[in-house]
């Protein structure tokens, strides 16, 4: 009778064994949905940051539910995205960031606007989202260095939307500093960074005009730098605007 017992408790360990290896033995991701958020009234890409606060891709698989849970992942910095890492499956699209949404709802929660894209993934897929960004931010010439070592750049800010939910007030402008191009408001070195808020309507009248910035902190260091710049309104998102980043050379 023991001799019985040990052989059937092994037997249930093997076959318990076996079950979890199979479950651990899945396929990893490995099908690719990659695109562009693109500004539709230039046909350029919209500028972002690296990680959050920057342009997000969201998923949600339609496949297995209707109401299903949503999964996301970042854009690059020059707007594009690319992930070679998700399931085969059917899902709905959309991208978030610094521009009107997409997809809207009104007070009770229906839907009133929805550009979103579905696809049935099956290998690879690229999708392209024209967008309206909240603010276009350009250059005006190039970062020029000055006598005493500091830089100052020049931009010009106007509306990317009609929309008058969000014309609203410019509550930062700011002008970021690092030594590598992945420069942004979650990237940049505060010696030499110029970040300027704005209350009421200030920054709003900046708008349309050459906005003049120079660089904080005395002297850059004698190295190459990358400058940009960033706006915000204030729709209650941390998200700014931005020109793309612009290098100097140390004269």
């Amino acid at each position: 009778m023991k001799k019985l017992f040990y052989y059937t408790a092994f037997c249930l360990a093997v076959i318990a064994g076996n079950s979890c290896s199979k479950i651990d033995n899945y396929p990893a991701p490995s099908d690719t949905i990659n695109g562009s958020t693109i500004d539709e009234g230039t046909g350029a890409t919209v500028q972002t940051e690296i990680g959050g606060g920057g342009t997000r891709v969201k998923l949600l698989e339609t496949s297995y539910s209707a109401n299903p849970t949503p999964e996301y992942f970042q854009s690059m910095q020059d707007g594009t995205f690319n992930d070679d890492k998700i399931f085969a499956a059917t899902y709905k699209v959309s991208v978030e960031g610094p521009f009107v949404p997409l997809v809207t709802t009104d007070n009770t929660g229906t839907v009133t606007a929805d550009s979103s894209q579905t696809i049935k993934l099956t290998s690879k897929a690229t999708l392209n989202f024209k967008v309206q960004p909240f603010l276009r931010v350009e250059w005006v010439g190039k970062p020029v260095f000055n006598a005493d070592s500091t830089v100052t750049v020049q931009v010009k800010i106007t509306r990317g939307t009609s929309n008058p939910n969000y014309q609203l007030d410019i509550t930062d402008i700011n002008l970021y500093v690092s030594n590598t191009q992945y420069d942004g408001n979650n990237n940049y070195d505060p010696r030499y960074s110029k970040l300027v808020s704005y209350s009421g309507s200030t920054g709003t009248a900046l708008l349309g005009q050459t906005i003049t910035i120079t660089t904080m902190g005395g002297a850059m260091p004698a190295q190459d730098v990358y400058f940009r710049v960033g706006a915000r309104i204030n729709a209650g998102l941390d998200e700014y605007n931005y020109n793309a980043p612009m290098s100097a050379k140390y004269p």
